[in-house]
């Protein structure tokens, strides 16, 4: 017997189909002009311009004309600029502040389309990369770098390997919980949150190991986007590009898991393969986003939370619109983290927490409420 679900308008009448389907669309629409205007928006500010700000027809017109190759427009600046100032200009906007913020893009639609991806597996809307461990781990392997000061000379390549190969440890051991056919999705979440206890003591020991790492270790878990290069850009954009179009094509699988795994097996679906398909191409996009950016939470879980409650609850549609907020939600954190206090770049993680954090409270005790009156939440 098949069950349909409908959406209640605030009187409570039931939401049409094609009424759901607009309001999809026109989220879409301002949520990806809303991150154009703010990609626009952060090459005219932070301390990087210094107490000098570019005009945002300047910054679209260097923009404009690197992407297009120079069809369009045909000239690197307008021609009311010098050429000194023309090329001070091209090097604030596409040299020093066009990959971190391109970065930031990226590794915000990561986090949130990981984000996404976690909550549907486990059916858990506060799960996101950090409870399971796989943002733990790679701080882990950044920290044995900087506690044994391995490869002093090629740190920048080698830090985001060990932060990466770190946090595929955790994700590849729930993974393999996962092939079991008895085991619940309590049991592999609680296997990651153990993993994440775990990887937090093994940090705690390498801190205590060499207290003098400890300054190294604490910023780079705080997050940043300062190292961000063109090469680090596509190697992002490359992973998140695979990894995430087939995260988005279990968008289906992941609605009928919502339904219970016996109902998901009884109508085709494979539950156990599904579930490990997505917390390995989880992993694997999450491990790549810290290896570069470090430790940035609450964007996996605030992004997919906010987008359910303004499309419903269909992960075709959840997931890739995830993308579009968490990419929203790290460049605005970015903004934030370099125009609060002048001349000082704060960690990118800082103001994450500062919105991510009360979110997460507010959904906990929301979540407590409504399993107390024998609703379940959301």
């Amino acid at each position: 017997m098949r069950t349909v679900t409908t959406s209640l308008n605030p009187d409570g009448g039931p939401v049409a189909p094609a009424l759901r389907r607009s309001r999809r669309w026109v989220v879409l629409a301002i949520l990806l002009v809303g991150l154009a205007l703010l990609v626009v928006f952060s090459t005219t500010v932070g301390a990087l311009t210094g107490s000098r700000v570019i005009p945002w027809t300047t910054v679209l017109w260097i923009v404009g004309y690197h992407l297009t190759g120079g069809l369009l427009p045909s000239a690197p600046c307008p021609p009311s600029l010098s050429g000194m100032t023309c090329t001070i200009q091209t090097e604030i906007v596409w040299g020093a502040r066009f990959p971190p913020l391109l970065l930031a893009v990226l590794v915000g639609a990561a986090l949130g389309i990981s984000g996404g991806a976690l909550q549907g597996v486990f059916r858990n809307p506060l799960v996101d990369p950090y409870l399971l461990g796989l943002s733990t781990g790679a701080a882990v392997g950044a920290a044995i770098l900087f506690t044994f000061n391995l490869a002093p000379a090629q740190q920048a390549t080698v830090l985001p390997l060990l932060a990466f190969g770190g946090g595929l440890i955790p994700g590849t051991v729930v993974y393999l919980a996962a092939g079991g056919r008895a085991r619940s999705v309590e049991t592999l979440l609680l296997t990651g949150v153990a993993l994440n206890f775990l990887f937090s003591a093994v940090l705690d020991a390498l801190l205590l190991y060499n207290p003098t790492s400890g300054v190294q270790v604490n910023f780079w878990l705080l997050g940043g986007l300062s190292d961000a290069t063109w090469d680090r850009d596509a190697i992002v954009f490359g992973v998140l590009l695979v990894a995430g179009t087939l995260i988005a094509l279990h968008g289906r699988s992941l609605n009928v898991l919502q339904l219970g795994r016996d109902v998901a097996e009884s109508v085709g679906v494979d539950a156990r393969r599904t579930t490990r398909r997505v917390i390995l191409l989880s992993t694997v996009l999450t491990a790549v986003a810290v290896a570069f950016t470090g430790v940035i939470g609450f964007v996996g879980l605030v992004s997919p939370h906010v987008v359910r409650r303004m499309v419903g609850s269909d992960y075709r549609i959840v997931l890739p619109i995830s993308g579009l907020f968490g990419a929203g939600f790290l460049v605005l954190a970015w903004d934030l983290a370099q125009s609060v206090v002048p001349s000082v770049v704060i960690p990118v993680g800082i103001p994450t927490a500062f919105a991510g954090a009360p979110f997460f409270l507010y959904l906990l005790y929301r979540r407590q409420g409504l399993t107390g009156s024998g609703t379940s939440g959301t």
